[in-house]
């Protein structure tokens, strides 16, 4: 074999003295192949340095057995754990994992999945996609498709996500169990998920009989949204006492925005996020914040995907999954309510 050329099938075949077609076989992991012949293939593999074609290998066997993750934005860190539960399932399922990102654009989602489309993966794992849901029923057309963080209503879709009107429910409880009534939220543009956390906290203030104090500022799931939200609700009078923000970047963006009013969290104004990223959990920051089980919507989302490429059910599945509140450093009762009794406060309905 030339220096610098790639070894092939042919190669291997010739360094272990065995067919191609044999070579193939014990590529595949076909166990119909005797072991002193699969040791000798296996041998001049690795001696060889022989990689497959996945791609001619999908064309032959009509699968990959690669899955791809589109992810709508690297820098929320969301994200890590819902890929580390995919990459774990994927790797005990026999499968690898090819990612992409859409920049929380649209057209560069577009981009980014037909990418993955050409390299013929067998299904696609949408993250909180911002793409519209006909664009994803397209998609669906093409390979078996799962979408993480935000409901599907399509047929041929199924979803995975946490239950964020109930999330929504927890942080407005918390906040009114510690004395707070003005309780304000940043809202998370068009973040998957955003809408229904935005109708969650609207419905929590209702019920709990403070709908005139309902107050939403513009905002979206990134620092500079937090920022330009909470900006805009210091800037309301009466001032709120605790802002819930959309997710844990915002909320950190939020933080800024209020120490750069001159104020301070928990004293002046309490602070919930939502998501409870490794960030929330950093020392100098604790974020009480709304836990989603990252991880297990990643081994769940690889499941239902897998179930779709197997062919095992046609009708979709959408899970849904409980949320629980993570109570830290940044809540606590508002200025007025210090030195009242805990008792004379309503009880906290929460998880930790």
């Amino acid at each position: 074999m030339k220096s610098g050329r790639r070894p092939t099938i042919d190669d291997v075949a010739r360094r272990a003295g065995v067919s191609k077609s044999l070579v193939s076989l014990v590529v595949r992991g076909d166990r119909h192949v005797s072991p002193e012949r699969r040791a000798a293939a296996l041998r001049a593999v690795a001696e060889l340095g022989y990689r497959p074609n996945a791609m001619a290998q999908g064309l032959v066997q009509k699968r990959t057995r690669i899955v791809g993750v589109l992810v709508s934005d690297l820098n929320n860190p969301f994200f890590a754990d819902v890929i580390a539960g995919i990459q774990a399932r994927a790797r005990t399922l026999g499968y690898r994992v090819l990612m992409n990102t859409g920049d929380r654009i649209q057209q560069h989602e577009d981009e980014a999945i037909e990418t993955l489309l050409q390299l013929r993966v067998d299904g696609l794992i949408l993250g909180s996609p911002m793409m519209e849901s006909a664009q994803v029923v397209k998609a669906s057309r093409e390979a078996a498709v799962v979408v993480v963080g935000r409901p599907a209503r399509a047929a041929s879709v199924d979803s995975v996500a946490a239950d964020d009107a109930a999330g929504a429910l927890l942080v407005v409880e918390h906040c009114v169990s510690l004395g707070h009534r003005r309780i304000a939220h940043i809202d998370g543009g068009e973040g998957a998920g955003a809408v229904e956390r935005r109708r969650g906290y609207e419905e929590a203030m209702r019920k709990l009989k403070l709908a005139e104090e309902i107050v939403i500022g513009r905002g979206a799931y990134t620092e500079a949204g937090g920022h330009q939200g909470a900006r805009e609700l210091l800037e309301h009078r009466p001032r709120p006492t605790a802002i819930f923000a959309a997710n844990d970047l915002a909320a950190i963006g939020a933080l800024n925005a209020i120490e750069e009013s001159g104020l301070r969290v928990p004293q002046d104004v309490s602070l919930v996020g939502y998501d409870n990223t490794s960030l929330a959990a950093m020392r100098h920051l604790s974020l009480t914040t709304v836990h989603q089980p990252r991880h297990d919507i990643g081994q769940m989302a690889m499941d239902l995907l897998v179930e779709r490429i197997r062919g095992v059910r046609a009708k979709a599945r959408r899970v849904v999954l409980a949320p629980t509140l993570v109570v830290r450093s940044t809540t606590a009762p508002p200025p007025r309510e210090r030195g009242v009794p805990a008792a004379r406060r309503l009880a906290p309905t929460r998880s930790r």
